[in-house]
């Protein structure tokens, strides 16, 4: 398993693709997967782990001079040992792709990212017999002639997210600040409706730092809109929890939005634009409401109270939890290796059927 060194596995603070990674080193390790992660020092995810630098990059200090370099140790590191693993999963984008050519072992890579950038694009092109995963169709949709060998949504740790059956009296934007999650647009649907808003999110790069001074520090006020910053796992539960919804109005193609499936598990309904992903998430009218326009999500705060919170519970407990998360991976493995080597030898029998919650097609 190849994590992102930016952070550790799980995140300290932000972080989706590393939270996802340990989830995932979670449930492969409970269907009896041996799994070596290959992360910064200060992870803690379940499974062997193979350090690639002391400590995650963005919390390094001081900060590294060219962080780069780590990556291609980690693609020296892997191409090295790949002979000692059956399946080699990529969740660090386009750094580990020349694993596809150098390995022998089947190489699967997830992508996380949104696909609709040039350069990456090229980038994925230069290796079209990768085998490559989306976490959701519309991620897909900007390059449908990559080697596509399945869709695997992501999953949660549900004990860690506590359900809340009683939301409190403020709405909530928990990420990043940047303009494309358009935390100004969530600001203006709170005051259109008269509700306070919560921010819990980092500021990184001098072009969010900018934005933020220009776009959401005059807003703050500390009781209409309220900063809080970036915070961490343990904080988020109660953040998500206790708000009366979760705004996403975003302007991108989000390729999945983990934070909604969260809100969710904690019972707090999503009011979102239906950009990218969001209507593959959500349901209208069942976890909350999607609409493009600014002014109408505005109105549809009023109807908040009509979604369970209970239904938004049980709607992720369903679809987005690590067990069935961990066993789709589970048969995109048996795919990829089978394709690549008929007569592959495995040293542990980790393609044996298993029981599964989840319904699957390749």
């Amino acid at each position: 398993m190849l994590a992102p060194l930016y952070e550790s596995v799980p995140p300290l603070l932000y972080g989706g693709t590393e939270r996802v990674v340990a989830n995932l080193c979670e449930g492969l390790t409970d269907l009896g997967v041996e799994v070596v992660l290959f992360a910064s020092g200060d992870s803690h995810a379940r499974g062997q782990l193979v350090p690639v630098t002391e400590q995650a990059l963005r919390l390094r200090k001081p900060p590294a001079l060219e962080p780069n370099a780590y990556h291609l140790r980690m693609l020296a590191q892997v191409a090295k040992q790949a002979s000692e693993f059956d399946v080699i999963h990529n969740h660090n984008d386009y750094w580990m792709l020349p694993l596809h050519q150098l390995a022998q072992t089947p190489v699967l890579t997830t992508l996380h990212g949104r696909m609709d950038i040039h350069e990456v694009q090229q980038a994925f092109l230069s290796y079209p017999n990768g085998s490559y995963v989306s976490i959701s169709g519309a991620q897909r949709l900007p390059m449908p002639q990559l080697n596509w060998v399945g869709t695997v949504y992501n999953g949660l740790n549900l004990q860690g997210l506590k359900f809340k059956e009683k939301p409190g009296e403020y709405l909530a934007f928990l990420g990043r600040i940047s303009p494309e999650k358009c935390p100004h647009w969530a600001i203006e649907i709170a005051h259109r409706a008269g509700i306070p808003l919560k921010i819990a999110a980092k500021i990184e790069g001098r072009q969010n730092e900018q934005y933020f001074e220009d776009q959401i520090k005059p807003h703050l006020d500390g009781k209409t809109v309220e900063f809080i910053g970036e915070i961490s796992e343990r904080e988020k539960s109660d953040f998500l929890g206790n708000a009366m919804a979760l705004l996403f109005p975003i302007d991108w193609p989000e390729p999945f939005g983990l934070v909604m499936t969260e809100a969710l598990a904690c019972g707090t309904p999503v009011l979102a634009r239906p950009c990218g992903s969001v209507p593959e998430i959500l349901e209208n009218g069942i976890t909350g409401y999607a609409h493009s326009k600014i002014s109408v999500l505005a109105k549809l705060v009023k109807k908040i109270p009509n979604i369970s919170r209970r239904g938004c519970r049980e709607w992720v407990e369903a679809r987005f939890s690590i067990q069935r998360m961990a066993e789709e991976y589970l048969h995109v493995y048996r795919h990829v290796a089978r394709k690549r080597h008929d007569s592959y030898s495995h040293r542990r029998n980790f393609i044996h059927p298993v029981e599964r919650s989840a319904e699957w097609d390749l």
